[in-house]
């Protein structure tokens, strides 16, 4: 099987999840990128499920979730925090937490990131 073929294919796709949940970080690593865009909305059935698949490996993917945080995408950023960085210990990943805690953009102040990353920093989560 292709590990492209365990993408989800739409926000039911419970089946594909119950596959990506019996592999390695290792045979998971090529298709980070496409399970990190269905953590964009939580009210997605699979988003839940693939968030636990990867909080595990969240130290790991640190470039992937920076890189996201990055982005013009509020609730994404939100999302990503409240699942994958809440117990981080990444120093980069600590330095963007910090940057959008203290200088937040508008699309971060207006879906209300920068309270979550004060949250995370504070150690609300810990």
């Amino acid at each position: 099987m292709n590990i492209k073929d365990l993408i989800p294919k739409d926000k039911f796709d419970q089946k594909t999840v119950d596959e990506l949940k019996k592999l390695s970080f290792e045979q998971l690593k090529p298709i980070i990128p496409e399970l990190l865009e269905w953590l964009q909305d939580m009210n997605w059935p699979v988003a839940k499920p693939i968030a636990d698949i990867l909080e595990p490996f969240a130290n790991r993917i640190t470039p992937e979730i920076i890189n996201i945080l990055k982005t013009n995408d509020g609730m994404w950023k939100y999302w990503i925090l409240c699942t994958l960085a809440r117990k981080t210990t990444d120093i980069l990943l600590l330095a963007e937490i910090e940057r959008i805690a203290r200088f937040p953009s508008r699309d971060e102040i207006e879906d209300e990131v920068n309270f979550e990353a004060i949250s995370i920093l504070n150690g609300d989560y810990k």
